[in-house]
């Protein structure tokens, strides 16, 4: 994989929390913050498709494949935030003909 070097300016408050973070982690900082951009990535990934799919832009199957989770771990992030996704036939059977894909 190639890595690509990248700097931000970031409040005071915030490397102070970093610190932390790398001292009870014990990484560095570019460990650190790898780890921190990646886990947030991964939030906001998986936030995104659970917004698409309660709003009806993607079935199911589409969801769990934008999040980067498995379908059952999916399954279980939709059953925690309580999202009634089944709104239509169309999406159920567009669900069902991907599956058999």
């Amino acid at each position: 994989m190639t890595e690509i070097s990248i700097s931000a300016r970031i409040p005071e408050e915030i490397f102070s929390e970093l610190e932390k973070f790398m001292k009870e982690e014990s990484l560095e900082k570019s460990a650190s913050i790898r780890k921190l951009l990646s886990d947030g990535l991964q939030k906001w990934k998986v936030e995104k498709a659970l917004r698409f799919l309660e709003d009806g832009k993607v079935t199911f199957l589409k969801a769990a494949e934008m999040s980067g989770m498995t379908v059952w771990d999916f399954a279980d992030a939709v059953r925690e935030k309580g999202i009634v996704w089944i709104k239509s036939q169309k999406f159920i059977q567009q669900d069902m003909d991907d599956a058999l894909r």
